[in-house]
């Protein structure tokens, strides 16, 4: 028997194509995807790697039904039988959702029933990470993103209350607040004009990873030699010793990524900027951020309190085999001690924290313009481990943490320890131990993530480019419920001091 199909290219012309092969035997899948959440898709079509089916042509799909499902049935020929097919759904502006993979079975009617954004179907608890929907400034994507209002990392989009107040901390911020002032001083009435924004600038949430992204600010390598040295004594007086230290890591590995790719526009360890938000001030509230590839880190100050996220530190490569700093190697203790903390737990604690058994995606979910991603809390909880395991917990969190000055990053650890039992770990990892992985620690009040990422910059051309691997590392650290960039103490402040 032959069949005609319709396939539509969307937003183009249908066609009538002949497929010209006996469907009989053949193995049919029904394939049904809710896309509950996504406003208007338009036409939706699915493209895979197997006949009929192309990566180029979508066949559409019918719906939505009343439960909000699209679907459409599909025979593919018998030659089809135990390979693996590879596909996606696609709608506007050929938007794609993940690649998915499933193999034809012999003579069985297969249904295959997904939810747009998640790998374990209309469970919803396992979404790798989304794509990226802003790439550049003064954009209508990024205006888009801007005009919604800030609610922050909840699980619900529904912000706990009553987590953050401002209070005494009894850390001194002053040398903090001099080094801005010794930089803000040195530079010129022209430069400090483009750096400086109110407190309430949305300025704080235009930030990016992505090396091409337009930043605003002043460039470091627009400063001259003394002034370059004041922009690091404010990381100097902001960071522990630690968080330095990885900060200069991370900008040495930019300047090694410039000279392996030849790419001295892209990359390179003096493409980072500074914008300052508010005056410093002892009473008022303030703060400063970085901003460049694989390094930003948002710093607010009010009275002796820091809030020190969004924090995003990332690496590619991750080890330097050649050049002045040979030997380099970065993240090297997060991975470590996130493995080990893994390795720890009984087989039913790592069946509890594993929320998904392949890494051949990339995982992270806060990073740039994320800032109200609903995040569910899967993975194991910390009132589920031994008084061991909670000790080796709170020791990766510190690892982070501990980025900041000492005074602050105990605070911040007694926010955490409060919240430890709620605390829940989760992993993603494939069967062998010794492949990319990636963690996340959610709570309340702090939200980490590790992942193993799939490499931008360095991979053999010559061959596809390969999943996650190990040289390339992506870290975030955000203060869940309405905090990153101090949001919520500003509210606070400015419900109490400023009323209209």
């Amino acid at each position: 028997m032959k069949n005609k199909l319709l396939l539509k290219l969307l937003f183009g012309t249908a066609l009538i194509v002949s497929l010209n092969y006996v469907l009989t035997p053949a193995q049919q899948v029904i394939f049904k995807i809710n896309m509950a959440g996504i406003n208007n898709p338009d036409s939706l079509g699915i493209v895979g790697t197997l006949p009929p089916l192309s990566m180029n042509k979508p066949i559409l799909m019918e719906g939505p039904d009343v439960q909000g499902f699209y679907s459409v049935s599909i025979s593919f020929p018998d030659s089809a039988t135990g390979q693996q097919l590879n596909y996606a759904y696609r709608y506007a502006n050929k938007k794609s959702d993940i690649v998915r993979r499933i193999i034809i079975e012999k003579d069985q009617l297969q249904t295959v029933i997904d939810k747009w954004g998640y790998l374990d179907g209309m469970s919803a608890n396992v979404k790798p990470s989304p794509d990226i929907e802003v790439r550049q400034t003064d954009t209508p994507e990024e205006a888009a993103e801007l005009n919604r209002p800030f609610i922050g990392i909840t699980t619900d989009g529904k912000p706990i209350e009553k987590l953050f107040p401002i209070k005494k901390t009894g850390v001194n911020i002053t040398p903090i607040k001099n080094a801005v002032n010794d930089f803000l001083n040195a530079i010129t009435k022209e430069q400090k004009e483009k750096c400086s924004f109110t407190i309430e600038s949305n300025e704080w949430r235009k930030w990016h990873n992505i090396d091409f992204y337009k930043r605003t600010g002043i460039g470091f390598e627009e400063l001259n030699a003394q002034q370059k040295d004041l922009a690091f004594d404010i990381l100097k007086e902001s960071l522990s010793p630690k968080g330095l230290q990885k900060s200069k890591d991370i900008m040495k590995m930019e300047e090694h990524l410039a000279f392996l790719t030849n790419d001295y526009k892209r990359y390179g360890g003096d493409k980072y900027w500074l914008v300052f938000m508010g005056i410093p001030s002892d009473t008022e509230p303030w703060g400063w951020q970085l901003d460049g590839h694989h390094l930003v880190i948002n710093y607010f100050v009010q009275g002796d309190q820091v809030v020190m996220t969004p924090t995003f530190m990332g690496s590619e490569p991750t080890y330097m085999e050649s050049g002045k700093n040979k030997g380099l190697r970065t993240f090297k203790t997060e991975e470590e001690k996130g493995i080990a903390f893994y390795s720890s737990l009984t087989q039913e604690q790592k069946d509890k924290a594993t929320i998904w058994h392949n890494k051949d995606l990339n995982f992270n979910q806060a990073e740039a313009f994320r800032d109200n991603a609903i995040i569910a809390t899967t993975g194991i909880p910390a009132k589920e481990l031994s008084g061991s395991q909670k000790k080796a917990l709170l020791d990766l969190i510190a690892e982070y943490a501990g980025n900041m000055k000492e005074g602050h990053a105990k605070i911040k650890m007694d926010e955490v320890k409060l919240h430890l039992d709620e605390t829940h770990f989760a992993w993603v990892q494939g069967a062998n131990i010794n492949s990319p992985f990636y963690y996340r620690i959610h709570s309340a009040v702090i939200l980490i993530e590790f992942d193993h990422q799939t490499p931008i910059a360095i991979w053999d051309r010559a061959k596809p480019r390969p999943g996650p691997v190990k040289n390339h590392i992506h870290t975030v650290v955000r203060t869940p419920n309405g905090n990153d960039y101090g949001k919520d103490l500003l509210k606070e402040h400015l419900k109490k001091h400023h009323k209209q």
